[in-house]
């Protein structure tokens, strides 16, 4: 009998892992508590900045102050079950988990803190397994779980299949086929590495 094929699952950190709008938004209310500022609930697109600066635009620094803040990226939360997703889908046969994540542009705090918060949640094995880049595209893998709905750069067909985490600011987008979602971490994300695997 001919053994499953391995599949490779790139992880996004973000949003998938970490929950950065919940901490955002905290944060941000805490340091400008007269600002006006939007719940997760009502966020929408990818960039809280763009959001926040169709308010007004003085309000995108403001907003990015608050993630470029030393300790922000390390001191995120983890999303509910990811840790435990992550372990269970690490032990699996047959399958390479690696954490696939985008540094901010201005990555003084953040290149640092990824780490360090992979190593704090995940242990140092997963340190390993971090990949940092500013391009997906040019990852190799056989799924990406990401909760940003536009995936580019230069390679104008990715390797892996796209699988959209919902995340606040992506609920209102088109749900419907072909781009698959993954709810939460307690949604069945077995069902689809395992659509992955060629016997």
């Amino acid at each position: 009998m001919v053994s499953p094929s391995t599949v490779r699952v790139l992880v996004d950190m973000d949003g998938v892992l970490a929950d950065f709008e919940t901490s955002l938004y905290k944060n941000y209310r805490s340091r400008y508590p007269d600002e006006p500022s939007i719940e997760p609930n009502d966020r929408r697109g990818f960039l809280a900045g763009d959001q926040y600066a169709g308010i007004r635009p003085d309000l995108r620094p403001k907003i990015a102050s608050i993630y470029e803040t030393p300790g922000f990226f390390l001191n995120l939360e983890p999303i509910p079950g990811a840790i435990e997703a992550i372990n269970e889908m690490s032990n699996l046969k047959n399958t390479d988990v690696f954490i696939c994540t985008s540094p901010l542009m201005k990555y003084e705090h953040c290149v640092q803190e990824k780490y360090e918060w992979v190593e704090k949640h995940l242990g140092p094995e997963f340190v390993r397994r971090l990949i940092l880049t500013s391009d997906k595209t040019v990852v190799w893998g056989d799924l990406l779980i990401d909760d940003k709905d536009c995936i580019t750069g230069v390679e104008p067909n990715p390797s892996w299949e796209h699988i959209l985490f919902t995340c606040c600011h992506n609920t209102h987008l088109d749900p419907r086929p072909p781009r698959r979602r993954l709810q939460s971490w307690a949604d069945d994300w077995r069902s689809i590495v395992d659509s992955k695997r060629k016997t």
